[in-house]
């Protein structure tokens, strides 16, 4: 049966329900001989008659076998129409997408790039997974936000410099810019030693400071809340404090750093030579665009 083709199945069909070859040719379209060839073309296939054909007005009726195969036939169409239409709607952006974020990104970027992914695409499904390893792997993931680039078969494109500010109780420092060295021995709450607060922490020594790190926490809102507490100042991307609301917050006052630390770079990764979806493909030109606008505020 390595000849059979849906074509042949939907003919097939089209003659069971409208009783003959002339009704279910003028229904598909074609002429009634091209009918009959694709009926001939299923019977070789299967090896005997699926219609018998009285001739004249009376309908043709289905063999046993013919029974048989619409049967299972009219399932073969149905699970055919089922894949033509899931491709459509992958080829209009719908399916699945994993993305994998941290803190900042999901708080910031990611509200917009789901919600405008789903104004578009509503049947689309969108799973985040947000881990902060200090080396990552795309895996499964089909797009991956992370503070630097990978090593590996990946392909990305940088979003933005994101810049690191020092958030202190008002009175703290004086001076909207504070210069590193002001930093030495002060107390201080910081991330983990993974990731970026590594080169965090050597860049602050470069330029003279050894504060002395209270507290680590990888929670954003709760190095702020230790700040407010007075337990010490924080360095913190520009992100992640814009996120939290910091610069708007009278308990909090942020400066900048003189000299500036070198700013986290926030890149968008997917797996080499892969081919995109349509909806991964927008996904990254809508991020492109937010962290665009972002770097603007900045």
């Amino acid at each position: 049966m390595t000849d059979l083709e849906l074509r042949h199945l939907a003919a097939m069909a089209a003659i069971a329900e409208e009783g003959s070859f002339g009704r279910a040719a003028a229904r598909l379209g074609f002429t009634q001989s091209t009918v009959s060839q694709q009926i001939a073309a299923l019977e070789r296939s299967v090896g005997g008659p699926v219609f018998d054909r009285p001739g004249g007005p009376r309908p043709v009726r289905l063999t046993p076998l013919g029974a048989i195969v619409l049967e299972q036939g009219r399932e073969l169409l149905a699970k055919a129409a089922a894949l033509a239409e899931t491709v459509d709607r992958f080829h209009a952006g719908d399916g699945r997408i994993d993305i994998g974020t941290f803190q900042s990104i999901s708080t910031v970027i990611l509200p917009v790039v789901v919600r405008r992914l789903r104004d578009e695409h509503p049947g689309s499904d969108i799973r985040l997974s947000e881990e902060e390893p200090d080396a990552p792997q795309i895996g499964d993931l089909d797009l991956l936000f992370y503070d630097g680039p990978l090593n590996g078969d990946v392909e990305h494109v940088k979003l933005l410099d994101d810049p690191y500010l020092l958030v202190a109780k008002p009175g703290t420092f004086s001076g909207n810019s504070v210069p590193l060295k002001q930093l030495d021995g002060a107390p201080m709450v910081a991330w983990p030693s993974i990731c970026d607060q590594r080169r965090v922490e050597e860049a602050l020594t470069r330029g003279g400071a050894n504060p002395k790190v209270v507290f680590r926490t990888a929670g954003n809102e709760t190095l702020l809340s230790m700040v407010r507490a007075g337990m010490g100042s924080a360095v913190l991307p520009w992100l992640a404090i814009h996120a939290a609301g910091a610069d708007s917050d009278d308990r909090l006052r942020i400066h900048e750093l003189g000299p500036a630390l070198p700013p986290r770079e926030i890149y968008l990764h997917w797996r080499l030579g892969r081919t995109q979806s349509p909806l991964a493909a927008r996904a990254i030109e809508i991020a492109i665009e937010v962290a665009s606008d972002l770097a603007k505020r900045m």
